[in-house]
């Protein structure tokens, strides 16, 4: 059997489950997930290589309708700019629901590509007798190449959804390494993984405009020493991910470091500290200081 190699964007509106569905088809943690809509940001770049095929997966950011700051517009340009270089484009959409924002996604949607329909979070559809009538529905809207629904966090289908992407990529040698998961670095992983504690300890509690600032990255011998400082809109921000006493920052902490030397392999040593920038998502220059492009 032929080597196959291609790109696949993972696109959708907020909160369907790509991130998930990324982490699970490559079997590691590299892209964040919470509760909270919105929580990618950044064009990740995840990597599977398998006997026959080697899929180079692009999550990106959930489009976005509101808020339209300088933060979101460049998320935005991410996402349409991961459309235009790809050999398949999985559009993921969350099991009985179907609305205007999915349909706007949808409107970027290459037609001279291959477009693989994902109705994600499946286990959460009590009687199954209803997919068939809703996969009918969103078939009308669109010439999807395949339509396979799936539950990510469950690992179901996903097996078949391989499948069906392979049959879109070109014959070809390997881009990455095949021990490669990601083109993204440490230091760029351990920023997100500290966003991500922040989105899921402190829910609603935080507005979606913080972000994470690796100040110093350092190795030493066998362990990675990460200093970092979490980004917040105002000073009134800074006591709720302080938390009474430091504890609610000494638990984002400890969850991120055990995160990160899951993922590293290594011991880390981890330093977190809050840092006031007003506007900073509606800032041009802070915008692109803090790594969105």
């Amino acid at each position: 059997m032929e080597f196959r190699t291609g790109y696949i964007a993972i696109v959708g509106r907020p909160n369907v489950g790509k991130s998930t569905l990324l982490n699970h088809l490559i079997g590691q943690k590299i892209s964040i997930t919470s509760r909270k809509a919105q929580t990618t940001r950044h064009r990740i770049v995840g990597i599977r290589t398998d006997a026959d095929a080697q899929y180079v997966f692009v999550d990106t950011p959930g489009f976005q309708m509101q808020h339209q700051n300088v933060l979101n517009r460049v998320m935005n340009r991410t996402v349409t700019q991961s459309l235009s270089d790809v050999d398949v484009a999985l559009f993921v959409i969350e099991s009985m629901r179907f609305d205007a924002r999915d349909e706007k996604v949808l409107a970027l949607l290459p037609r001279n590509q291959p477009v693989v329909l994902v109705i994600n979070k499946t286990d959460k559809v009590s009687d199954k007798s209803t997919l068939l009538p809703f996969i009918e529905k969103v078939s009308a809207s669109f010439p999807f190449a395949a339509i396979i629904p799936v539950s990510a966090k469950r690992d179901s289908q996903l097996t078949e959804l391989v499948q069906e992407i392979r049959r879109h990529m070109q014959e070809g040698e390997p881009i990455y390494g095949e021990d490669e998961i990601t083109d993204r670095s440490e230091r760029f992983l351990a920023a997100e993984i500290v966003r991500e504690k922040v989105f899921r300890l402190l829910g609603d509690e935080i507005p979606y405009s913080i972000s994470v600032e690796i100040e110093k990255f350092e190795t030493e011998g066998g362990m990675r020493r990460v200093y970092a400082a979490i980004i917040v809109d105002r000073d009134s921000q800074k006591p709720i991910l302080i938390g009474k006493k430091g504890e609610k920052l000494k638990e984002i902490g400890t969850q991120s470091r055990k995160d990160m030397e899951e993922l590293f392999g290594l011991k880390v040593y981890l330093e977190l500290w809050v840092k006031v920038k007003s506007g900073w998502a509606d800032d041009e220059r802070a915008v692109k200081s803090l790594g969105y492009e």
